[in-house]
């Protein structure tokens, strides 16, 4: 798979070792790398050259690409990248001083995602999502092993997220239509044990359509139709009846005698085909032509992001349901804003400088250190819903892992008997989550993303790597996570990090069980935690778990917990009896939900530990991080006071009762 671009990029080292003139030769440079390197049919349409920007006088960056957000500042080889030179100006500035001058002329919404400084010898690159990050230099000799840390050249990470987005919102319009015509096939459609049943059906044949899709159910896809289109519609109940329990069967203990084409689908393990006593209605012709012309025969399952499926996936439930329980599925882009600056960046910032050792086998020995370093780290989402924040970390961890095993085995053919490659497991994830079909949904998307993820590192190893039966196992169970112990989930001193999006209920709108779950949650805690969001439970619980240990939190939140009476309420407690700071946060921003009926709040992100950071970070949606001394709970760079209610005035003045509530009838 590798030999035709290793031999393109030594050709590439061939042809530019030595020279480089910028005026002459930068087109055809970037050009050849575009084309030949990263399989850009016609980089002249996809690079824009001497592009005018308007600053004091007319300035013209050297290139840009606009589709992935790149502005290049091309050198010539004699000149060094770091050192500052005189402008026409007469200011002295380095090239990437240059180029950030240069992007400050740009529209906002043109603004580069990265910078790139080069003088044909070296590339140094500038992640513009890092603003404390140092930048890391690529030599143009070793460009034929790190090749893949400039694959933001050409991947717009967008439009990937896009067409994600698109086929999610497809699947998600699918299983909703599957949800609604087998619900009303039921003798009890509203039942407890129908409504169940529905749900773990609907989780299984997501699941059979992915696998069939995926060449998890063998080779030649459509396995699954296949043997659906072998039955009228009146028999398919009994079909897949008997599907669910051979998948459920391993191979030695089934029976001999079994049709063949049952025996062909292999053992899934992992309990999602365990309970046979789930109740299945008949199936009419309407569900049977969309399940096989549609779901399965006109739609490709591969491709979906299990991020945003589990929480399309969740729609298909009873809305009024979805409201009461306050269920909100944050986006990809939002699961980033957390779980970037809490570890990932970190994370992402130490594979680049291991990758850049010169000493193969020192860089090696740190990449298989890394690896093991990545695959120790354990999570719990003590509110998990559809399993977003986990399966979006999974994926986030396994393709750091997939750039380390590019080094590691790329372009060789990869024998090792059982020995797997891969390190990062699904069985580190934990999750909460109270409802149950939320739960399932949960499981499925980390199996979902360990499959996707699969099929990547095999392209890299160049070697078959079996994924059923299930072998790795997420820990999501059924749990009010404000009641539970959360130590019966994970072990505090073995666990990492604690993330996610706890529910959005207001004091005003929780019910009685609601509120007494948060006073269980709190206790003693606070003065007075019925005037508390529920969101609050989860910030002291987590941080009673993080005491004596090196686990950081960060959740989601509404603005409520930075503002008015709830600040002392809150925060006054986390830091002065557990010893908590803020590590980093967001200034309050839009909410922007997956689920088709979107929730209309507004949020903030707050990363909290009993550990001090050197670098604390003030993140908003307008402006570049800054860097404070500290933060308060009201999200300020500067010392806590806390602003406590009381109820006698400060001075001589009569004293008020409610204030301007209007509570006199209208």
């Amino acid at each position: 798979m590798f030999s035709g671009r290793v031999e393109a990029i030594r050709n590439f080292i061939r042809t530019w070792m030595g020279r480089g003139y910028e005026k002459g030769e930068a087109q055809s440079f970037w050009y050849q790398l575009l084309h030949d390197v990263y399989g850009i049919d016609t980089p002249a349409n996809f690079v824009q050259f001497e592009l005018p920007v308007r600053l004091k006088t007319q300035k013209f960056i050297d290139a840009y690409i606009p589709s992935t957000k790149v502005l290049i500042e091309q050198k010539s080889s004699s000149e060094d990248l770091r050192k500052a030179k005189k402008q026409s100006d007469r200011e002295e500035l380095t090239p990437y001083e240059q180029a950030l001058r240069y992007s400050s002329g740009m529209k906002y919404s043109e603004r580069p995602r990265w910078i790139v400084t080069c003088n044909f010898k070296s590339f140094l690159i500038y992640d513009m999502e890092c603003p404390d990050g140092a930048p890391f230099e690529i030599y143009l000799e070793n460009l034929e092993r790190e090749w893949p840390l400039m694959l933001f050249l050409v991947e717009n990470v967008e439009m990937k997220l896009r067409h994600e987005k698109e086929l999610s919102i497809k699947a998600g319009e699918l299983v909703a239509r599957l949800y609604d015509l087998f619900h009303d096939r039921y003798a009890e459609p509203n039942s407890v044990h129908a409504l169940t049943s529905l749900n773990v059906l609907c989780v299984r044949l997501v699941f059979c359509l992915f696998a069939e899709d995926s060449g998890l159910f063998g080779e030649q896809k459509g396995e699954f139709r296949r043997y659906l289109m072998d039955y009228k519609p009146f028999q398919m109940r009994k079909a897949l009846i008997d599907l669910f329990r051979v998948l459920n069967t391993p191979v030695e203990e089934r029976c001999v005698y079994e049709e063949e084409k049952l025996l062909a689908f292999p053992y899934v393990n992992g309990g999602l085909f365990a309970d046979m006593g789930i109740e299945i209605p008949t199936v009419s012709d309407e569900i049977a032509d969309i399940l096989i012309s549609e779901c399965s025969e006109g739609f490709d399952w591969s491709g979906i992001s299990p991020t945003i499926f589990g929480a399309l996936f969740e729609d298909t439930m009873n809305p009024e349901t979805r409201e009461a329980g306050a269920m909100h599925y944050t986006s990809v882009e939002n699961i980033h804003r957390l779980i970037d600056p809490l570890f990932l960046n970190s994370l992402k910032a130490d594979l680049v400088r291991i990758l850049q050792i010169k000493v193969e086998s020192e860089r090696k020995r740190r990449l298989l250190e890394f690896q093991e370093r990545i695959a120790s780290l354990k999570f719990l989402d003590p509110a998990c819903g559809s399993g977003n924040f986990l399966t979006e970390t999974y994926l986030s961890l396994r393709k750091l892992e997939n750039q380390a095993l590019v080094e590691l085995y790329g372009g060789d053919r990869w024998l090792a008997g059982d020995f797997s490659p891969i390190k990062v497991s699904i069985s580190n994830f934990y999750g909460m989550e109270i409802n149950d079909f939320a739960v399932k949904v949960a499981q499925a998307a980390l199996w979902i993303a360990e499959a996707q993820m699969m099929r990547e590192t095999e392209h890299i190893v160049s070697c078959d790597l079996a994924f059923l039966p299930l072998r790795s196992f997420s820990h999501v169970e059924r749990k009010n996570a404000l009641t539970a112990d959360w130590s019966k989930i994970v072990a505090p001193e073995s666990l990492s990090y604690i993330i996610g999006n706890p529910p959005f209920i207001g004091k005003k709108t929780r019910g009685l069980e609601q509120k007494n779950d948060l006073l269980l949650a709190i206790g003693q805690d606070s003065p007075h935690p019925g005037n508390m969001d529920i969101v609050s439970g989860w910030f002291f619980k987590a941080a009673r778990f993080m005491q004596n240990t090196k686990i950081r939190t960060a959740f989601v939140s509404t603005i409520n917990v930075t503002r008015g009476e709830q600040v002392s309420l809150l925060w006054k407690s986390l830091f002065e009896k557990y010893g908590c700071e803020i590590n980093f946060a967001y200034t309050p921003f839009v909410w922007n939900s997956e689920s088709q009926k979107k929730a209309q709040v507004h949020c903030t992100i707050i990363g909290y530990s009993p550990q001090s950071d050197d670098s604390v970070f003030l993140y908003s949606e307008d402006t570049a991080p800054v860097r404070v001394k500290r933060l308060s709970p009201y999200l300020r760079d500067e010392e806590t006071v806390w602003i406590e209610s009381r109820k006698k005035p400060l001075c001589h003045v009569p004293q008020s009762g409610i204030g301007n509530k209007p509570i006199d009838g209208g």
